[in-house]
């Protein structure tokens, strides 16, 4: 994604509406539930582990499966992978000897559709 130098603007004065604070204020999440999101976003700010799940979105695969597509080692995907299944990006199933992964739910999906959505705009 280029950057984009944007200058900010500000005001030129210092008035406080007070109301709309008050307002804002009494609708923020509690502190510890921001920190989570932050975590939870911070998870995505990889570029791999964004390869990863958008290869999820297609299909369940395998850790060979996926290190073959991306043309990484399984050492490498299966540390992605633990990440992604900490933040409960992923989950897995077990059939016989091999280990598929899947995206944990829809909502996973939606974050990157939502993300793609938002870098395309012009």
């Amino acid at each position: 994604m280029a950057r984009r130098n944007v200058p900010i603007e500000k005001c030129d004065c210092d008035i406080i509406h007070q109301e709309v604070v008050d307002r804002v204020r009494g609708r923020l999440p509690q502190e510890e539930t921001l920190y989570d999101l932050a975590e939870f976003f911070k998870v995505f700010g990889d570029s791999t582990r964004i390869r990863i799940l958008w290869a999820l979105t297609e299909s369940e695969m395998c850790v060979c499966d996926i290190a073959n597509l991306l043309n990484m080692t399984q050492s490498a995907i299966s540390h992605q992978l633990r990440v992604l299944k900490q933040a409960a990006l992923v989950k897995n199933r077990r059939d016989g000897k091999v280990v598929y992964y899947s995206l944990d739910d829809d909502h996973v999906q939606q974050i990157l559709e939502q993300g793609m959505s938002h870098i395309n705009e012009k």
